[in-house]
């Protein structure tokens, strides 16, 4: 945990987890993909393929975040390209792509 949370605040906060998703090392790129289908799966409580906005106060609560319904609703909001009101697995990766890149800053 402590490699991870680099701030030392007790949570892994957006950076810290893109960090570690597509962080730098030697793992080439098929293992940075699965590492980040594996974290997209964390938040795909369902396995229906989109996180939902239902799935993610639980998971946001598992790793220590607080969030209700209309906030989680707008941070779906922001990474929903198409409109369904969910974030599909295409979605996610650009976002975690732009997060690494720093465009999230």
């Amino acid at each position: 945990m402590s490699e991870i949370n680099k701030d030392g605040d007790g949570f892994i906060n957006l950076d810290e987890f893109t960090e570690l998703i597509l962080g730098g090392g030697d793992r080439g790129p098929e293992c940075r993909a699965k590492e980040l289908k594996d974290a997209f799966d964390l938040y795909d409580l369902d396995g229906n393929g989109v996180i939902l906005v239902s799935e993610l106060p639980a998971v946001l609560k598992k790793l220590g975040q607080k969030c209700n319904r209309g906030y989680c609703r707008k941070m779906i909001s922001l990474v929903d390209r198409d409109g369904d009101g969910n974030v599909n697995f295409k979605e996610f990766k650009k976002m975690m792509t732009m997060a690494s890149n720093g465009a999230l800053s």
